[in-house]
């Protein structure tokens, strides 16, 4: 059996009672040397294997391989089909027909980041990465400019990085041909972990702000507004 599980954050309390049950049901947790660092935390007593960066398709023929005599957690931060190994364990689950598979949702850092900021994904957003090692960054501008273009928030994953650091910049040069200056948005760094920050600001101060692959971007639409503080985009009910 193969779960592929979504921890959350890596607090206890972000963590869901199935990604828990789950874990707690594995004979051997196996992920990348982060992941399996922040489960460790939770679950001592438990058998670990990990893999490194960029080693992704080589983790999960291990969970397959593993999971054909034992139970297996495949964990991924956040959700594990939004970026994470459910799609490709799925993909490579032809080679292994007697192993079950179970994926195990999670909070993903657009929800528990977006709740750190106040409520900015009250209406339709896009997630996009800005991460070009699986897909063209052609493809990603198009899909920058036509979120933009359709006055959707916009999160953005990956924002930036060592060998990327202006990605982000390039991102909200892209934007600003489609959103206001003033656009509310706001950014959170190592969500629900030891030093998390956060800090709402516009799309112009966002273009000159440094960020690293820690942190989740927030662009609002044409509707969020600071409300008290906090990032907030209506959904268009009649408050009075």
């Amino acid at each position: 059996m193969l779960y592929v599980v979504g921890f959350g954050a890596g607090r206890g309390e972000g963590m869901t009672a199935a990604a828990r049950e789950a874990i707690l049901k594995s004979d051997l947790i196996i992920g990348y040397t982060t992941y399996t660092g922040l489960v460790r935390e939770l679950f001592p007593e438990k058998n670990y294997m990990s893999t490194g960066m960029r080693q992704e398709q080589e983790r999960v023929e291990l969970s397959l391989r593993e999971a054909q005599d034992k139970t297996v957690s495949l964990v991924c931060s956040g959700d594990p089909e939004l970026y994470g190994m459910a799609g490709l364990a799925l993909e490579l689950s032809g080679k292994y027909p007697e192993t079950d598979i179970e994926i195990v949702p999670g909070v993903t850092a657009a929800f528990s980041g977006g709740a750190v900021l106040g409520s900015p994904l009250t209406h339709d957003l896009a997630v996009i990465s800005l991460s070009d090692l699986l897909t063209p960054m052609e493809r990603i501008q198009k899909r920058l400019r036509c979120a933009a273009e359709g006055d959707f928030v916009i999160v953005l994953y990956n924002p930036s990085s060592k060998k990327r650091a202006d990605y982000l910049q390039n991102a909200c040069d892209i934007l600003l041909q489609y959103k206001a200056p003033e656009t509310v948005c706001g950014y959170v760094r190592n969500i629900g972990r030891e030093g998390q920050e956060s800090r709402i600001l516009t799309l112009s101060e966002l273009r000159d702000t440094p960020v690293d692959m820690f942190t989740t971007v927030f662009i609002g639409n044409s509707e969020t507004r600071v409300i008290g503080g906090k990032m907030v985009t209506p959904r268009g009910y009649r408050c009075v």
